[in-house]
């Protein structure tokens, strides 16, 4: 199985999927079809069994899939199922509500430092957090193995801060700032700009006037 070749959509989906595992596993269901999965999800059958043959056989024909199972190799392949730590640079109101959101938590995702260079919010907590200077983030990545790292900051300093974070250990980036972080392949970088999602949102609602 080579990565490159999954679309990029089936890992998104396979994302869903296991998060409607959970639900299922917890009302105490057993087994489940594929046409289950779909229907509550919003895809088709032959959707959910193209996405998951990707990785596998996992189910019995007639039968369906056994949910615990399936939950289990789902965030597996999704790399969940430990702990990943994260830190965030950005204590504004974007970074300080990713901090305070409990569903990085419920899977698997761990944030161990918050950092700003604002003196005005170095020094205050944010949940279980304090905010740091940019100063100590090097050695908050060094003495926790993080590998993850958000941006929650203003394009003007993004690449700069995505620089550093690289620099001290980094892999992977979620940029919320409105800038294309540039990197080596290695690095796994997701531009997230929400101005843009809403504008697809509304590209999609004039094409129904239409």
């Amino acid at each position: 199985m080579k990565a490159f070749k999954i679309p990029e959509a089936t890992i998104v989906r396979l994302s869903v999927y296991s998060r409607f595992l959970e639900q299922a596993d917890k009302r105490g269901i057993i087994t489940i079809s594929s046409g289950e999965i779909a229907e509550g999800v919003g895809v088709s059958p032959a959707q959910v069994r193209k996405d998951l043959a990707y990785f596998g056989e996992f189910g019995t024909r007639g039968v369906g899939y056994n949910v615990k199972d399936l939950l289990h190799h789902t965030l597996k392949i999704l790399g969940l199922g430990g702990e990943w730590p994260v830190i965030v640079v950005g204590a504004g109101n974007l970074g300080t509500a990713l901090v305070s959101y409990r569903g990085f938590r419920e899977r698997g995702f761990s944030i161990c430092g918050l950092f700003d260079n604002d003196l005005t919010k170095i020094g205050k907590k944010v949940g279980d957090l304090e905010v740091l200077g940019l100063e100590k983030m090097d050695e908050v990545i060094a003495q926790n193995n993080v590998k993850i790292g958000i941006l929650a900051i203003p394009a003007k300093v993004a690449q700069d801060m995505a620089d550093q974070m690289i620099n001290a250990g980094i892999k992977a980036i979620l940029n919320f700032a409105p800038k294309v972080i540039n990197a080596s392949e290695d690095i796994e970088i997701r531009n997230t700009d929400l101005s843009v999602t809403l504008e697809i949102l509304t590209f999609n609602l004039g094409l129904q006037r239409q």
